[in-house]
């Protein structure tokens, strides 16, 4: 028989891949399995360059800085490869679809990271794609943020189930994976914001039916009373329209000393960066004793270590 008339062997069919586009699309034993992986990782612990020859994509449709750094020394770090691309090195912006890039891509690395400013776009490279997609950010939310957040909450004050956190500010992208996380978490969450930017009440409904405790008020001191942390973002965000939010609406939620005080005596202050001192929180809160924004920065890069290895790794799914 000719090598061409060989039989041919049939590969099984490929396993579906592990994707992280949000939250609220795991349960709780699995995100405890990926910080625990990522708390691991940053101790020093775990394999040496789990992911050796493996390569990641890091999609840019918006800029970015923390996003961008932290996941491309962590998959470095994980012994791997990083390609970036930005909005200037793709296609999309000249006709591709997004189906035909993650198709694409597929064939030539193992994981792509996607930040953008259309969720659809994220869904749909999901769809298509053969190979894991992480949510770096959309206008809809921003898990690995989140993944961080929790790490860096429990280092300093342990475990978050049962605790009391707010949010105060604008109900953003942030927000409503701060009200996946206190879900899946376990955790109750208040949040206070103005009627014009309040997170949309589809989320409020979706953490009822979950059996969350997720409350919302008007009130910042109502929010901050007794909370373990005290948590807020930009009052607008990259690419926001800036006549949506209106500064002298938001004003009120500032988070300044006084409501740190109103807040548990132990109390963290927290913020996922970049911050404008003076507008959504006070210089003297961000640089005082309360806050961990840099520490939540950092763990920004164990975090998504512990994603990066669940999703292309040997990490129990």
């Amino acid at each position: 028989m000719s090598a061409l008339a060989q039989p041919v062997a049939v590969t099984p069919a490929a396993e579906l891949p592990r994707h992280f586009l949000d939250l609220s699309d795991f349960d709780r034993a699995t995100l405890r399995r990926i910080l625990d992986l990522a708390v691991t990782l940053k101790r020093g612990g775990g394999p040496r360059a789990p992911l050796a020859g493996r390569t990641l994509a890091l999609l840019f449709e918006k800029p970015s800085t923390r996003t961008r750094v932290s996941f491309e020394v962590a998959m470095r770090q994980l012994g791997g490869h990083v390609t970036v691309l930005t909005d200037r090195d793709m296609q999309l912006g000249r006709g591709e679809t997004i189906a035909d890039t993650a198709r694409v891509l597929s064939r030539y690395v193992d994981c792509i990271m996607l930040r953008t400013d259309r969720v659809r776009k994220l869904n749909e490279l999901a769809a298509n794609a053969t190979v894991p997609v992480i949510n770096g950010l959309t206008e809809a939310s921003h898990p690995c943020q989140l993944m961080a957040d929790i790490m860096t909450f429990e280092e300093h004050r342990g475990p978050i189930a049962g605790q009391t956190l707010a949010w105060l500010g604008d109900g953003n992208n942030v927000a409503r994976s701060w009200v996946h996380a206190a879900v899946r978490f376990g955790f109750s969450l208040r949040l206070a914001s103005p009627e014009s930017c309040q997170i949309p009440p589809e989320m409020l409904e979706w953490a009822a039916r979950e059996g969350g405790d997720v409350t919302f008020t008007r009130d910042p001191a109502e929010a901050a009373h007794g909370a373990r942390a005290v948590i807020t973002d930009c009052f607008v965000s990259m690419s926001d329209d800036p006549g949506r939010n209106s500064h002298a609406a938001l004003a009120p939620y500032r988070v300044t000393p006084r409501l740190m005080q109103l807040a548990a005596p132990d109390a963290l202050f927290m913020h996922c960066l970049p911050a404008h001192r003076g507008e959504e929180v006070e210089a003297d809160v961000i640089d005082g004793p309360w806050s961990v924004v840099f520490d939540e920065a950092e763990n920004r890069l164990h975090a998504q270590k512990g994603i990066l290895l669940w999703a292309m790794g040997d990490a129990p799914s």
